[in-house]
């Protein structure tokens, strides 16, 4: 089990598509139970995973050292704004498996959302990273939004070599209906991410796998399948609230249908799966696997909306679906190696449906 652990409810950004910190009644800012309840439930599972989350959760690094000193989980997980990064201790940064930092691709979209100057701080923390040695998987979690090129914004960070994967988010959780969402599927967000595929197989095809995130993480749904939602929330990865409630989705702080237990003490591994139809019955359901629980339960932009979010999911599989019997043939003849393709190898909280 992945078990998604605020640390906190307080962030210090304010980015547009996410508000910043919240409300101390929703998510306080402080852990309120006692460590002991914690430290009793994760030291029961043999396949705890943790993933520390915020707010910015290294606001409270103390409260991290704690539980990486006291709770033997397989895999550390920072999802992190990045900006903490050089007040950090190295000796703490280089217990993550996985750090993931919040960057949206070239600097006038990343500070255009995140405020000036994040880009670069940004940037200059994960050169740190890779200088002191740091030997994790370095991810850069991308929002996309109406302003941004799938394309140019993926090449852009991986050209910097300093991540190991990319992945994206459309910005269409919360969001406000976008101006022209469907005039920007067709002009940009389609054909960029046509040229992106595209990339990614010929680089492929010379030997080289990139680490785009969806691309490998559809590729291994379409050969093993995996969990409905494919981030597991609910099934194989709860989150852990600062007040001590369980939750099958992180994001779903003040939803009823989220709370799995009201406290750590009376919690039970989730039996029940939330995604239904028309999710189970798509045909891209074994690759999508109804793409985000939150969305697929508030629907914010309505039936219609969230059908127009899937068409794009169902064009992206269909192509890698086509592309499946070239990858296979690669694999075989010894030109890429099948476990560098496989990507996530365990779940460390991306999220590979857009």
């Amino acid at each position: 089990m992945l078990y998604i652990i605020y640390t906190t409810g307080k962030c210090n950004l304010n980015c547009k598509y996410c508000g910043g910190s919240f409300s101390k009644e929703k998510m306080p800012w402080e852990i309120k139970y006692k460590f002991d309840d914690l430290k009793r439930l994760l030291k029961k599972d043999r396949e705890c995973y943790i993933c520390f989350y915020g707010g910015e959760p290294l606001l409270n690094q103390i409260f991290i050292k704690k539980v990486i000193k006291e709770i033997p989980a397989k895999k550390f997980v920072l999802q992190t704004n990045g900006l903490l990064i050089n007040d950090t201790e190295f000796e703490l940064l280089n217990k993550f498996d996985v750090i993931l930092l919040s960057i949206d691709g070239v600097k006038e979209i990343t500070d255009m959302y995140r405020g000036k100057g994040v880009y670069d701080r940004i940037l200059e923390n994960a050169r740190l990273l890779k200088k002191k040695g740091f030997k994790g998987d370095l991810v850069a979690r991308m929002t996309l939004t109406e302003e941004g090129n799938i394309y140019r914004d993926v090449l852009h960070l991986l050209s910097t070599g300093l991540f190991d994967h990319i992945h994206w988010q459309l910005n269409v959780v919360w969001s406000e209906r976008w101006k022209n969402f469907e005039g920007w599927v067709k002009n940009n967000y389609l054909p960029n991410l046509e040229k992106l595929l595209n990339f990614w197989f010929k680089k492929m095809q010379e030997k080289t796998i990139l680490g785009i995130a969806p691309f490998q993480g559809i590729f291994k749904r379409n050969l093993y399948g995996g969990t409905m939602p494919p981030c597991g929330s609910g099934i194989d990865s709860v989150t852990v609230t600062t007040d001590g409630r369980i939750l099958s989705c992180p994001i779903a702080v003040e939803e009823k249908w989220a709370v799995l237990s009201e406290d750590l003490k009376s919690f039970r591994k989730p039996e029940k799966i939330l995604i239904g139809e028309p999710c189970r019955s798509c045909i891209v359901s074994r690759e999508c696997g109804g793409r985000c629980l939150y969305t697929y339960m508030e629907k914010f932009w309505g039936e219609k909306g969230f059908k127009e979010i899937c068409k794009l999911n169902i064009w992206l599989i269909e192509r890698i679906r086509e592309l499946k019997p070239k990858i296979i043939e690669m694999t075989k003849t010894g030109k890429i190696q099948l476990y560098d393709l496989i990507y996530p190898t365990y779940n460390n909280s991306i999220e590979i449906i857009p």
